[in-house]
């Protein structure tokens, strides 16, 4: 599962903060690099599922014993109809048009229904922090699973290897997350054209052993797949489970929205991967089927013992570079989900090192990049095999995918005001597939899938943490807070002393007198010619236009209130944001600015409102955000930070 990616480092998005939004449909030859960019970044890991997929829903069909043909066709029946309802009707049709903006992702898709449902916000946040969460518990699995399972073909072209696969597969995966900090696009430029070798690759040699057995065609026929799920519903309930590990990697259709637009996902969707996709899995399970007389058993690696000797070397290289972009593409979702959860204050501010100065989706987060760099290499050491690995795949995904339906609902009968109607029975069929997927799921907890839901969980319990210690934060300080406009009147009366320059405030609550003007007074006992307090806004949109990213008003000549508006996808600058002021009638001049700050440092307390286990994990988080200096790029020449005890 992607995101980010959303959310992607590879994004060849050419929007710059201050840009306007483009809504005129790409010109026909951008038309053909934002498909072959949607290959190396949306497709990278749905693409790489079939080296996995197909043998693992084999095995859970045949229960370790012997394979019979309505099997084979049944699950490759089950894979056909489970990418056509789920990826090509529920995402292509459905999910992909509740864009926010054109952005899409799970965080996306909780702000535009949060904008569109006034009621039950707790809720909605509720159901947007689990998807989120379940994002982070795929995305240790996907880089794990992927180069495991390309680096396995050693096993059958050079089987004395054999035993090098986990050393070789570490040294791969620390090599990518090492090279995170120096920024992927100039590597990213080969991401489209690997994954266009990579997807003809699959239909080709998928298209030459259909003719193995040219009757596997026939499960294209529904009925296969319900006699399989209906002849033995308990091997069939299992193999579920295993038969979603192709469609994982469907949510990154929404998460990559933004950066490339809905035509040139659907298009390279339509086009290229769904055919070569199909053409692959009916390829194994027609190479499978020509080979039931002669062993009986399920091939150990059916994606390579059915290529051509010559083409084997080419495909275990070729199948490492693609599982590697497909989690360069997961890493690069990360990424920018986590900046998205900072900036709807779902999690503390976190270092962003912008790792391009024309490209400003692409982005570095150390802290996230560290966290799911050990984790992965953590499962690799103990899981070993990529079939354990499928053990704890799928319910992250599943979970998310529920999760999308949930939210698409509200979207459907509130944002675009559908008929119950109408939207009742697409939602319905839309959540009895994601149960199925999701139950089937839910009982590789105990071979391995406890892992995603430890990750989500952690990430969940981080989130859910960081937001109730805000409220209670904000809720503790306001008490002690005083009314900005009688601060403002009285020092009208009665000045004090009187320095030259500009002194900006930063405060979250435009009513009450922020703490640092308090203390600068009882402390200084001077004031500023021109004072202004300023707040920062994070909208439920993506973006916020040049144009509308300044509100000035003006108290009386001393001082005036500036609000700065920022889309949940931009990194806010402030000295850049306030040198549009300019035009709005406030001569703001950096050199004569100070910028002063309250720091805060937290203490628990048993009367805080939360367990103190709570407090004491939000004290943590709250030491570990990432300066207010170096988060709002404020120059650090000019800062002037006063500290402040809470207990909470």
């Amino acid at each position: 599962m992607n995101s980010g990616s959303s959310f992607s480092h590879m994004s060849q998005h050419s929007r710059f903060e201050n840009d306007d939004l483009e809504t005129e449909d790409p010109k026909p030859d951008s038309m053909r690099l934002l498909i072959l960019g949607a290959l190396g970044v949306v497709y990278g890991d749905i693409g790489t599922s079939p080296i996995y997929a197909f043998r693992e829903a084999l095995r859970a069909a045949s229960g370790g014993g012997a394979i019979e043909r309505a099997d084979v066709l049944g699950v490759v029946s089950l894979i056909f109809w489970a990418l056509t309802l789920v990826v090509t009707v529920k995402y292509v049709f459905f999910v992909l048009r509740a864009d926010n903006n054109g952005e899409g992702g799970i965080l996306s898709l909780m702000a535009l229904v949060q904008s569109g449902v006034k009621k039950y916000p707790d809720i909605i946040l509720g159901v947007g922090i689990c998807g989120a969460a379940l994002f982070f518990g795929d995305a240790v699995i996907t880089p794990a699973i992927s180069v495991l399972s390309a680096i396995e073909g050693l096993e059958i072209v050079a089987p004395d290897l054999s035993h090098f696969v986990v050393p070789i597969t570490v040294t791969i995966l620390l090599g990518l997350f090492a090279i995170q900090k120096y920024g992927t696009g100039k590597v990213a430029i080969i991401f489209g054209p690997v994954m266009l070798i990579w997807f003809l690759a699959l239909g080709g040699f998928g298209l030459l052993h259909i003719f193995d057995d040219p009757s596997v065609m026939a499960a294209l026929n529904p009925y296969f797949a319900f006699h399989f799920l209906t002849s033995s519903p308990a091997t069939a309930f299992i193999t579920v489970g295993a038969v979603f590990l192709a469609m994982t990697g469907a949510e990154a259709l929404y998460a990559d929205l933004g950066h490339f637009g809905v035509k040139p996902i659907v298009r390279a969707w339509i086009w290229i991967v769904f055919p070569c996709l199909l053409l692959n899995y009916f390829g194994q399970a027609a190479f499978v089927l020509s080979h039931i007389g002669q062993s009986g058993g399920v091939p150990d690696l059916p994606f390579y013992q059915m290529l051509p000797s010559f083409s084997l070397w080419p495909m275990v290289i070729l199948a490492t570079f693609a599982t590697v972009i497909a989690s360069q593409a997961v890493l690069s979702g990360a990424f920018s989900v986590a900046r998205q959860a900072v900036q709807l204050g779902l999690l503390p501010r976190l270092e962003i090192q912008h790792t391009s100065e024309k490209l400003h989706g692409q982005i570095y987060i150390p802290k996230v990049n560290l966290v799911i760099g050990l984790t992965v290499i953590l499962l690799v050491f103990g899981f070993e095999k990529s079939s354990n690995l499928a053990s704890a795949y799928g319910i992250a995904v599943t979970g998310n995918m529920l999760v999308t339906t949930s939210l698409l609902f509200f979207v459907m009968s509130k944002v675009w005001k559908w008929r119950l109607a109408v939207v009742v029975p697409f939602i319905a069929g839309f959540l009895v597939i994601d149960l199925l997927f999701f139950t089937a799921n839910i009982f590789k907890v105990l071979d391995g899938g406890w892992v995603s839901l430890l990750m989500a969980a952690l990430v969940g319990l981080t989130m859910w943490t960081w937001v109730r210690g805000s409220r209670l934060l904000l809720a503790k300080t306001r008490k002690s807070e005083v009314e900005l406009a009688a601060v403002v009147k009285q020092l009208d009366k009665k000045p004090p002393l009187l320095v030259p320059g500009t002194a900006v405030f930063l405060t979250s609550n435009l009513q009450s007198a922020p703490t640092a003007l308090l203390h600068s007074l009882k402390h200084y006992k001077v004031l500023h010619e021109s004072n202004v307090f300023l707040t920062i806004v994070t909208a439920h949109k993506p973006w916020v236009k040049a144009a509308d990213r300044a509100r000035v008003s003006q108290y009386n000549e001393r001082f005036m209130q500036v609000t700065l508006s920022f889309g949940y996808m931009q990194q806010p600058n402030i000295p850049r944001a306030l040198g549009a002021c300019r035009k709005l009638g406030w001569k703001y001049d950096i050199m004569t600015t100070s910028f002063f700050l309250s720091r805060r440092t937290l203490k628990a307390s048993p009367q805080s409102g939360m367990p103190l286990w709570q407090s004491k994990y939000f004290i943590i988080l709250a030491r570990s955000a990432a300066d207010a200096t170096q988060y709002f790029h404020i120059p650090t020449g000019r800062v002037v930070e006063i500290g402040t005890q809470v207990n909470i």
